[in-house]
């Protein structure tokens, strides 16, 4: 958190500022970009960029110039141009980051899809966009019950009004096409105002509307995932992953976009593998690879007809194997290169508070059921009650006894050798 007042409150829960990403320093916003060059001075004749970054709701972002040269900073509430109206938003980032930004996103600075900055954003400007922000959850509700009754086959995932309130667009998923015409017409006469349909993919839904995910923590693509790429089922099958599609699909329904962060390293280890569909011609039979181990750099084979006996080899001897064979030559067996691979049997962290690998709970000995026998044979005895008096008066002459031996020193026993 960016903001002094998401700190630690009483009993030391989370205080939080309870604006929901919108607070002066933008630091509680998701995708937000940090600004490195802010305590650094521009040289001596060079003008500022004319342009900065605005954020509207759900972490949607557009470029805006600042045509009045107006004094803005991160987290000002402004009023932007927009078709028909203005809307508000939020400025998220300034200075030369813009520049780099738009590069980036490949957008041009004269070009006329960026639109200009009117003014910082009046007390009045404020509270049409907060009311206008406090009507969309209910209109959400009454917009599905709508396309529910004209039973078509979408789902209207969200609704952003424009900062004057004079239009909503709403944004729907659908697998197929969708003849929303009569909707547009219900839409206008129950809300009466200006409808524009937008319809979004499933993962643009997802990072939208946020979550977590099954890995316990945010959704990538709603924290700082901003280019969706396509995920194969391919992915899945170089990291030699089981092709369920439960626990490969994401919470938009979709491959997880996290199959292709670490797939150009599984590419590259498997560079040095072997082929699966190679066979090993030895003298004792041709073996067929049946599993391999990217991280430890090892292969199992088998024979044919002998599918139960696996044979561990290491990629530098499969290749050599390989080598030979298409020289016209034939290896002995593979058990003379499984042979050689020592395998460390040593378990990590046996023995850490001082036991050995095998507690008591994990063996049980004749000893034990013995006791458990001889203990099932006693008959019950009848406790009697006790006599509490006879204790006290057994307990006071113990400790008399015990004071009279203190006082008394007694003297050694004389033997009958002893002299008199």
């Amino acid at each position: 958190m960016g903001c002094s007042s998401c700190s630690s409150g009483k009993d030391g829960q989370p205080k939080g500022c309870k604006n929901n990403g919108t607070c002066g320093t933008d630091g509680c916003n998701k995708l937000t970009v940090f600004d490195w060059l802010s305590n650094m001075s521009l040289p001596g004749g060079v003008a500022p960029f004319a342009c900065v970054e605005v954020r509207f709701k759900n972490g949607r972002k557009a470029f805006f110039k600042n045509t009045e040269n107006l004094s803005l900073s991160i987290g000002d509430v402004v009023a932007t141009e927009a078709s028909p109206g203005h809307d508000v938003g939020i400025v998220s980032l300034t200075g030369e980051l813009v520049r780099i930004q738009m590069k980036k996103k490949k957008v041009d600075v004269d070009s006329e899809e960026v639109k200009k900055v009117y003014r910082k954003a009046s007390q009045k400007d404020i509270d049409i966009w907060q009311k206008s922000r406090d009507r969309e959850e209910a209109m959400k509700v009454r917009a599905r019950e709508i396309a529910i009754r004209l039973q078509l086959q979408m789902k209207i995932s969200d609704i952003e009004f424009q900062g004057d309130g004079s239009k909503a667009t709403f944004y729907y998923t659908a697998e197929e096409r969708v003849d929303f015409r009569q909707l547009i017409k219900d839409y206008a006469q129950e809300f009466n105002i200006r409808i524009e349909m937008r319809q979004v993919g499933f993962r643009q839904e997802a990072a939208r509307l946020g979550g977590i995910g099954s890995c316990g923590r945010e959704l990538c693509c709603s924290t700082w995932l901003t280019d969706f790429r396509s995920v194969n089922t391919s992915a899945a099958r170089y990291q030699q992953l089981s092709l369920n599609p439960q626990k490969l699909a994401g919470q938009c329904g979709k491959l997880k976009c996290c199959l292709n962060y670490e797939l150009d390293a599984y590419i590259d280890a498997l560079k040095e593998f072997p082929k699966t569909d190679i066979k090993l011609k030895t003298e004792k039979g041709i073996a067929v690879c049946q599993k391999i181990d990217i991280f430890k750099g090892l292969l199992w084979y088998a024979y044919e007809g002998e599918w139960m006996h696996w044979h561990k080899i290491s990629v530098e001897y499969a290749n050599e194997i390989i080598e030979a064979n298409q020289n016209n030559q034939t290896v002995a067996s593979l058990e003379e290169y499984a042979s050689e691979l020592i395998e460390d049997t040593k378990v990590d962290f046996e023995n850490v508070v001082g036991q050995d690998s095998l507690t008591r709970f994990d063996t049980k000995t004749k000893r034990n059921k013995k006791r458990r026998k001889s203990r099932n044979k006693r008959k019950p005895t009848t406790a009697k009650p006790k006599d509490t008096k006879n204790q006290q008066s057994s307990g006071n002459q113990r400790r008399r006894k015990k004071q009279n031996n203190k006082g008394n020193k007694q003297k050694p026993p004389q033997r009958k050798n002893d002299k008199k």
